[in-house]
């Protein structure tokens, strides 16, 4: 019986789930390889991104939350 099997099994090119499996990997890492690469272009060439200026109003908000006697009052 293991006779008969043994002549007639042949392989009929790739299994079609492999493929698709290759294929979102290679998406998968050809998106993590750009990401990496403009995340270290923008580290390089981009200037800091700038704070945005803290108002008064919030600056004695705080030093009041804190405890902290403010100046001119």
């Amino acid at each position: 019986m293991a006779d008969e099997f043994s002549g007639k099994i042949e392989s009929k090119g790739l299994n079609p789930g492999l493929i698709v499996l290759l294929v979102i990997g290679g998406l998968l890492v050809t998106f993590l390889v750009g990401n990496f690469i403009l995340y270290t272009y923008a580290q390089k060439n981009l200037p800091p991104r700038k704070k945005k200026p803290v108002s008064k109003k919030k600056l004695k908000k705080e030093k009041l939350k804190k405890g902290v006697q403010v100046p001119g009052e």
